[in-house]
């Protein structure tokens, strides 16, 4: 195969690769919403429960169902607390029910179960319908944005790396160092800054909590540290590949899992 025409296939490989465990690690983690379906009689609703809202404001509810004889309930309370449940009206507004979540403090949760009701009678199991959300400080696009570009860059640097040392390319070392290079910008610079406007802390990992999110990145990170001592007196391939397969077992592992949680009893965020 023409050589120009196999680096072409191996950065889309590497590029299908890293956005399958992107997109995997997004739909799996605790922030992304909650996908349930709601059988009015006459069609199923798909519906979405929101877990991770931006700011200290009330946190909004929306659900789009036409039919106006179907109304809703939300039941509330801080999370975890023993507080008593707190059951609100949803607002019927033409097409849409809304209403809203209360405001909570950077890391505080809020449970929910929101009930559905058609002439009256309960339409769901709130319990199929129950999830948590977490708020976050609000995150500045100057740190957001460098953060995700260049995590996103690492990831795929680091699967080209992999694939250009098994096929014994000596420009896998070039690639080593780029990955490593941008996982620092987006890991261990950005990612602290992100941590810190979000949920007041810049690190929350090892030796200080068990934030995962933290913790993943330092592990990836130690993991190319290794690939480069490796590789500082020539080109070591098994070392730039196990950096590879390390990163794409820890970045697939979903976002924000075990991460910052507001403690009420005591008003400290904990992890882990």
């Amino acid at each position: 195969m023409n050589r120009t025409l196999q680096t072409v296939l191996f950065w889309i490989l590497a590029f299908l690769i890293t956005v399958s465990a992107a997109v995997y690690q997004r739909m799996t983690g605790p922030t992304y919403p909650k996908r349930v379906e709601l059988n009015t009689a006459n069609e199923i609703v798909k519906l979405k429960l929101i877990r991770s809202a931006e700011g200290s404001d009330n946190c909004p509810l929306a659900f789009e169902i036409a039919d106006t004889s179907i109304s809703a309930m939300v039941e509330y309370r801080r999370y975890p607390t023993n507080d008593e449940w707190v059951k609100e009206a949803l607002t019927r507004d033409q097409s849409n029910l809304t209403g809203s979540l209360p405001g909570q403090p950077p890391a505080g949760k809020i449970e929910y179960k929101v009930l559905f009701y058609k002439d009256g009678k309960q339409m769901n199991d709130p319990e199929e319908y129950h999830t948590i959300v977490r708020y976050k400080g609000v995150v500045p696009g100057w740190v957001l944005g460098p953060h995700i570009l260049s995590m996103f860059i690492a990831m795929l640097l680091a699967n080209f790396a992999g694939i250009i040392a098994i096929a014994r390319r000596p420009n896998a070392r070039l690639y080593m160092w780029l990955t490593f290079a941008f996982l620092t910008v987006g890991g261990m610079i950005m990612g602290p800054l992100l941590q810190l406007y979000a949920f007041g802390d810049l690190w929350t990992g090892i030796p200080f909590g068990w934030d995962l999110t933290d913790n993943k990145t330092l592990i990836a990170y130690v993991a190319w540290i290794v690939a480069l001592i490796m590789n500082r007196k020539g080109v070591n391939y098994r070392w730039i590949i196990v950096a590879t397969i390390v990163t794409l077992i820890i970045f697939s592992i979903p976002h924000s899992m075990f991460g910052s949680e507001f403690n009420y009893a005591t008003g400290s965020v904990t992890q882990g």
